[in-house]
Formats: C-alpha cells, sequence, structure tokens
C-alpha cells in the first residue's frame, strides 16, 4: 500500500513538472512571436502617416502607446491653439485605429508617469531594448546619439519618393510596345517603368523623353511620359479640285 501511494506522489511530481516546463516553453514561444517593442511618440500619431505603414504589414515589432502620450495629445486636443488641436485630435483617432488594425500588434500600455513625455520614452526604449518612432527632429538626434533605435516616417516617406520627378528630361531605351496604339515602354536608372506616347516605332532605340506624370498603384509606380523633340508631320495642303467645265 505504501509503494502504492509512493509511485502516485512520484507520478503527480513528474506531471506537474512536465506542466510547468510546457508553459513555461509555450509562454517563451509567445514572447518570442510577439518581437520587440517599438514606442510611439505624439508627433508621429498627430502625423498620422503611421496608420498607413502599419496596415501595410512591414512593421513586424509590438506598437506600445504609453498613456503619457495619450494624455500629452488630450491636452493638445483641449488647448487654445486650433492647429495643434485638430491634429491632436486626429492623433487620438489614429492611435484608436492602430488598436484596431489587425496587420499589427498595437496597445496602449498604462503608466502613472507625471513627467516629461520625451524623458519617458527614451527610458523605457533603453530599460526593454526597444525602438522609438518619431518625427521629432531634437528627439530623434538625441535617441540615437544614446544608442536608442529611431524609426522616422518622414525618412520611410523620403526612402520611397521616386528619384525622377515629372518635367525632368532623359534618354531611355525603348524596350517594348504599350498597351495603347502608339505607345511605347522603357524602364527608368531605378527600375520604374515608363510609357512614353508616341514611341512604338522607336523599339529598340534610346530616345530623348520628357516626365510627364507619376503614378503609384499596388503592382508598384509607374511613369507616364512624351518623347521630347518630336516634330509633328508637316501637313501639305491638297489642291483644290476646280468644279469648272472645260468647254
Amino acid at each position: 500500500m505504501n509503494l502504492e501511494i509512493l509511485n502516485l506522489i512520484l507520478l503527480s511530481a513528474l506531471l506537474g513538472e512536465t506542466t510547468f516546463l510546457t508553459v513555461r516553453s509555450l509562454r517563451a514561444m509567445r514572447e518570442k512571436a510577439r518581437g520587440e517593442k517599438i514606442y510611439i511618440d505624439t508627433s508621429t500619431l498627430m502625423d498620422g502617416r503611421v496608420l498607413g505603414v502599419a496596415q501595410s504589414g512591414i512593421i513586424t515589432d509590438d506598437v506600445v502607446i504609453l498613456s503619457s502620450v495619450l494624455r500629452e495629445m488630450q491636452k493638445l486636443a483641449d488647448g487654445p491653439d486650433s492647429n495643434k488641436r485638430a491634429r491632436a485630435r486626429a492623433g487620438l483617432d489614429v492611435a484608436s485605429e492602430l488598436e484596431r488594425t489587425v496587420e499589427v500588434n498595437a496597445y496602449v500600455e498604462n503608466d502613472a508617469s507625471s513627467g516629461e513625455v520625451d524623458e519617458l520614452l527614451l527610458t523605457m526604449a533603453k530599460k526593454n531594448r526597444a525602438a522609438i518612432m518619431t518625427n521629432d527632429f531634437n528627439l530623434n538626434k538625441r535617441a540615437t546619439a544614446e544608442g536608442v533605435r529611431v524609426m522616422n516616417v518622414n525618412d520611410l516617406a523620403l526612402a520611397m519618393r521616386s528619384e525622377f520627378q515629372p518635367g525632368e528630361k532623359l534618354t531611355v531605351k525603348v524596350t517594348d510596345k504599350g498597351n495603347n496604339r502608339k505607345q511605347g515602354v522603357g524602364y527608368l536608372p531605378d527600375g520604374t517603368m515608363v510609357v512614353i506616347e508616341n514611341a512604338r516605332e522607336r523599339i529598340g532605340q534610346e530616345i530623348e523623353i520628357e516626365l510627364v506624370r507619376y503614378n503609384q498603384t499596388p503592382a508598384g509606380k509607374m511613369m507616364f511620359a512624351r518623347a521630347a523633340n518630336v516634330s509633328k508631320p508637316r501637313q501639305t495642303r491638297q489642291p483644290r479640285r476646280s468644279n469648272r467645265r472645260s468647254r
């Protein structure tokens, strides 16, 4: 009888240890899957473009909005400056939309700090080895100097901007025909496809073009252009027929 009890005790202990190890393993996997943290500041929320970036799915880390950031925006939303008031209210809406965005894990983290928000962001980022997302120039410089990783929506926008702008002239090789009857297709040095009017008959040639319009599509960016210095064919007047009968 005593042996049976001892076996039951040993079995219970073994099951308990196995359960503990399983729970700890699952917790570690969940923490690993969550990724690192990005603390987002007031300037980024009030800018608003972060919502589109998050919805694109390119942010894989957790996006953390400190309650101090929300309180700072609430103060601005109730303030006397009409411009800041409107932007702060829009920023509060962006924060709410971020929490509902399924493409990113965004949540509000409560804190009881009554100090400066920038100082708190730096402290939390250092403590958790996290990044800060900000459009604030001074905070960007200080965080970088103190070894904190910085993400900036303005830098992302500049990186995504087309290298070539409408009105520029450059030489492009026409490599294929376009969808319309007179169009040719070439590629800019950065790989952007350019559709060129009146260039179908110039396939295989390098021609000078003038960029007209930039178009961003879900499939990528595309430019429309026209062949530069193309003289229109002269129209020769046909002799008018005489209706006079010969006698």
